[in-house]
């Protein structure tokens, strides 16, 4: 199990890669992260697959799109100075909270 997570984890990371890519290629006007955005989001798929092998579809997409969330909205803060209201900075803890209840009470995550 331990290596389905280390896959998701670097899915995830993949996939916030080529997020940011997204921001930086100026809707795609830049090529150099026009590319990244591609190439980061094939492997991230790539290693999601990994993933769905283990684990259910629903539970690798709640963690994988969550945490994707939760650090693009980081990387939008500290890189791009996009700032959140409280609304959605409780949104996004309540998004950390349901990602804690799968993997704390859930049965569905270990299969």
């Amino acid at each position: 199990m331990t290596k389905t997570y280390i896959f998701l984890i670097l899915a995830i990371l993949m996939e916030t890669a080529g997020t940011t890519a997204l921001q930086a290629s100026q809707q795609f006007t830049r090529l150099v992260p026009s590319v990244l955005v591609a190439l980061c989001y094939g492997i991230s798929f790539y290693l999601l697959a990994f993933a769905l092998r283990v684990m259910p579809v629903g539970i690798v997409y709640a963690i994988w799109s969550g945490l994707g969330i939760v650090f693009i909205a980081a990387i939008g803060f500290f890189v791009f100075n996009q700032r959140l209201d409280l609304p959605a900075v409780l949104g996004m803890a309540l998004i950390l909270t349901g990602i804690l209840v799968i993997h704390l009470f859930s049965d569905s995550a270990t299969h």
